[in-house]
């Protein structure tokens, strides 16, 4: 593994090394006997449109001699600057976030000179890559995607990654932190384009420490192409995290303090001279999360004492981050990003059970208390490298990237029943993952582009699962060796894919194809099971658009992809927070394959922006999860009762047809409306046991959020949520409705933000399930959150203005939300 690391490191840095050689060269007009003095150049900088100065707007001189930039500044509120500089021949840029910027090419310098006002002009190319905390979410519609550029979302801030994945529309998070896309929660999760070391282990803990204000927008592709990897048949949300890459040292910081008890600090630091870029994000985070979860089982056998079993749990989450790198910007078209991620988080889930048991012969009742706290710890470091190399036609690049994971955690529970210790149970996970990927875009003629690529995905991972259980006649602890055991799970995966795409007049499309190998290797040790499975699929991609007019176009995508089953589907290992109940993996699944088709239509009129879509998913060898009695039992106070078993299995076949409708209305500056609309029918064919399990349910969700500038410049936020009831053959889930609502004030001239948010603040959060089978009935209730929480939080940024907000549209698919 090391050779590995050191063998890609080198490559990487030969390959820069071939590269740094500079494009283009001069002789300089100043002589080596000329004299080389400072002077100072100055100027302003205006806002064309509305003729105000533009505070911290960036200029910077390139000497083509040295082939970097030597120095620059900033504009201070007046919109002058004035800049030491040495003599000599420069190319100088005045740039300003989101507007185009200006350049006067071999400008000689030699005395002292005020080189002018420069009129910048808004630019809505630009507008994705803003690189500041802007007022207003926008999303930004793309052949294959939509871009939320995360604004200043008062609901969330001083909360967490999941926190904002629930207000994207499209996307939403379950009272367990699982996120789903259009209903459906079989997504994939990267970090800044790439699986990341952030996520680690376990994606939902990890989504739930990482902090909302580190995210600059997140990109919902429902519809990828062929460049992206397979996995995922709902699609994929890329998460990218802020970094600038303005002149000079800039940054944030932001403090929170919440009810219940919840405290963390996060900032995010950037450094640019010259050619090179310093960055850093770090976060700290404590978190206390109360629940709770309540189960009525009643058997159909009147001999089987029905069961009532609550469990409330107080959560403990502290958790630390931080990402670290140097960009180094080579010449003018090549750069070389190093950069290391390490994460440290443990939790304590103090976990109290309590089962009622009700005997439906003599009508008596029993009790049993059960405790099951869990000590949790978790680290994961991440080293990666990329290099890209921008040629000199436009959209001509090559980039590799190399990262190494390595993350672990570890488990361990004493669980006491009644005041008696009785099991001790510890479960150590590792695994290690390299990434290779390399893509190449190569522009054919003025409006055509081929793009070819490869990837491999290395993954090796080992859980250690041990249970102690008393002996009563010694006292001691011994281990199980029916229920503990070893589990490694390899999984390689390779591929290759090319795509080729172009626009005729207002027509354009993407077409591709992605070759994927996944080999699995399954070894149970202890058990003597071992398994290997090689498997090789096309998935071929295509997504169309037509430009009706400049506001209104249409699009159409299909794409085959594919639901590889994740480690805790495999496992083998019962579950132990329950005797009653457990869940176990099935190491015989296979994966579930889907082609999706999609018609998209966008128009933006007046105020308002519609953008709707209709979409139809067929996917074979589902993978479901499934209860049923296992035909064991445990004796608790002296009675007998049945083991239920929930897991995964290879079902059936889906059919999934739905309609997505998003309205944005916006009919003052201070006055903001978003609605999403997502209704879905999912019929499932398929049996289980010669049971059969086919349903035919309809499914709908909507949400609504409302902003709204009050006097004093305070502003108002508020989200409501509604996740209409569902059905499939054993679940009856009932509706479900929550709402949050935020205050916030901007101080010290913008540059920092007090806000105070309140989430579910009807405390109406709750999922709520029935379950029916042939032998029981169960009614279940989850409440993870606790019900109400309170947060306050302040920023302060330095360097970074706030985008300033603007009645227009920018047009290029860019929408206000």
């Amino acid at each position: 593994m090391n050779k590995l690391f050191i063998f890609a490191l080198s490559f990487f840095l030969c390959i820069a090394k071939g590269f740094s050689q500079p494009e283009n060269s001069e002789i300089s007009s100043t002589s080596p006997t000329s004299i080389i003095k400072e002077v100072v150049i100055t100027g302003k900088v205006i806002d064309k449109e509305t003729q105000e100065p533009l505070e911290y707007a960036t200029i910077a001189f390139f000497s083509k001699k040295e082939n970097k930039i030597v120095t620059g500044g900033i504009t201070d509120a007046n919109g002058d600057f004035s800049i030491p500089i040495k003599t000599g021949i420069y190319d100088i840029s005045i740039e300003y976030i989101a507007f185009k910027t200006q350049k006067i090419l071999n400008k000689k310098l030699t005395t002292d000179e005020n080189i002018g006002s420069f009129l910048l002009e808004i630019d809505a190319e630009s507008l994705a890559e803003v690189e500041v905390i802007a007022e207003r979410t926008t999303v930004e519609i793309k052949l294959d995607k939509k871009i939320y550029n995360v604004g200043k979302d008062l609901t969330v801030s001083g909360g967490t990654v999941s926190d904002v994945l629930d207000n994207v529309p499209s996307v939403s998070v379950d009272a367990e932190g699982n996120v789903a896309l259009r209903g459906n929660d079989n997504v994939r999760i990267l970090i800044n384009g790439k699986p990341s070391g952030l996520v680690g282990l376990n994606s939902t803990d990890a989504l739930k420490q990482l902090p909302a204000e580190s995210i600059e927008k997140v990109e919902v592709i429902t519809s990828p192409s062929a460049r992206y990897e397979a996995e995922g048949t709902a699609g994929i949300l890329n998460i990218i995290l802020r970094r600038s890459k303005l002149l000079g040292l800039n940054g944030a910081i932001t403090g929170n303090v919440g009810h219940p008890d919840a405290a963390g600090i996060s900032g995010n630091i950037n450094y640019r001279t010259g050619n090179v870029n310093f960055f850093n994000t770090t976060s700290y985070s404590y978190r206390e999360s109360i629940g709770r979860w309540y189960n009525d089982v009643k058997y159909n056998d009147i001999n089987t004492p029905d069961l009532d079993e609550k469990r409330d749990w107080v959560d403990i989450r502290k958790g630390f981050n931080t990402n670290a790198g140097i960009e180094w910007y080579i010449n003018d078209s090549a750069s070389l990003t190093s950069s290391i991620v390490y994460s440290n988080s443990n939790s304590d889930n103090n976990s109290v059970n309590n089962l009622i048991q009700f005997n439906k012969v003599n009508s008596t009742t029993s009790k049993s208390v059960r405790l099951d706290p869990e000590r949790e710890d978790g680290e994961t470091i991440q080293y990666s490298l990329n290099f890209t190399k921008d040629f000199d036609k436009t959209d001509h690049k090559l980039t590799f990237d190399f990262q190494f994971e390595d993350s672990n955690e570890d488990d361990n529970s004493l669980i006491n029943v009644d005041g008696t210790d009785t099991d001790f149970v510890t479960t150590l996970d590792n695994q290690t993952n390299i990434l290779l990927q390399s893509d190449y875009t190569l522009p054919v003629g003025e409006m055509s582009q081929i793009e070819i690529g490869f990837r491999g995905d290395f993954s090796d991972r080992s859980t250690d699962y041990t249970v102690e259980l008393l002996n009563p006649n010694t006292g001691a602890f011994e281990i199980n060796n029916n229920l503990s055991n070893l589990f490694n799970f390899k999984q390689y995966i390779t591929a290759v894919y090319t795509q080729y795409g172009s626009k005729i007049e207002k027509f354009s499309y993407l077409l591709g194809l992605r070759l994927e190998n996944t080999r699995t290797t399954l070894d149970q040790p202890t058990s003597g099971d071992f398994k290997k499975k090689n498997l090789t699929g096309l998935f071929p991609t295509a997504n169309l658009n037509y430009e009706l007019s400049d506001n209104e176009s249409l699009s159409l995508g299909y794409n085959r992809r594919l639901r590889r089953p994740r480690g805790f589907m495999l496992n083998p290992f019962p579950s132990r927070s329950s005797l009653t109940n457990v869940f176990q993996g099935n190491p015989d699944l296979d994966p579930t394959y889907s082609d999706k088709f999609e018609l998209g239509y966008l128009n933006r009129f007046g105020k308002f922006t519609l953008s709707t879509a209709v979409y139809y998913e067929h996917s074979t060898n589902i993978m479901s999860f499934v209860s049923r009695e296992t035909g064991e039992t445990v004796i608790i106070d002296n009675e007998a009762f049945p083991v239920i078993q929930r897991g995964p299995v290879n079902l059936a076949t889906d059919n999934r047809s739905g309609f997505e409708f998003n309205l944005n209305y916006s009919p003052t500056r201070k006055w903001r409306v978003n609605t999403d609309f997502n209704l879905f029918k999912l019929k499932r064919e398929g049996e289980f046991n010669d049971i059969d399990l086919s349903s035919d349910a309809l499914n709908w969700s909507v949400r609504l959020s409302n902003k709204l500038t009050l006097p004093n410049k305070i502003d108002w936020q508020t989200n409501m949520n509604y996740r209409g009831p569902s059905d499939d053959a054993q679940n009856n889930r009932k509706g479900r409705f929550s709402a949050n609502m935020a205050f916030s004030k901007d101080l010290f001239k913008d540059n920092a933000s007090i806000a105070f948010n309140v989430r579910d603040v009807l405390n109406s959060a709750i999922f709520k399930n029935h379950i029916i089978t042939d032998t029981f009935t169960s009614d279940q209730e989850i409440q993870f959150r606790g019900g109400r929480t309170y947060n306050l939080s302040f920023t302060y940024r330095f360097n970074q203005q706030k985008q300033r907000e603007r009645n227009r549209d920018f047009g290029g698919g860019d929408v206000d939300m």
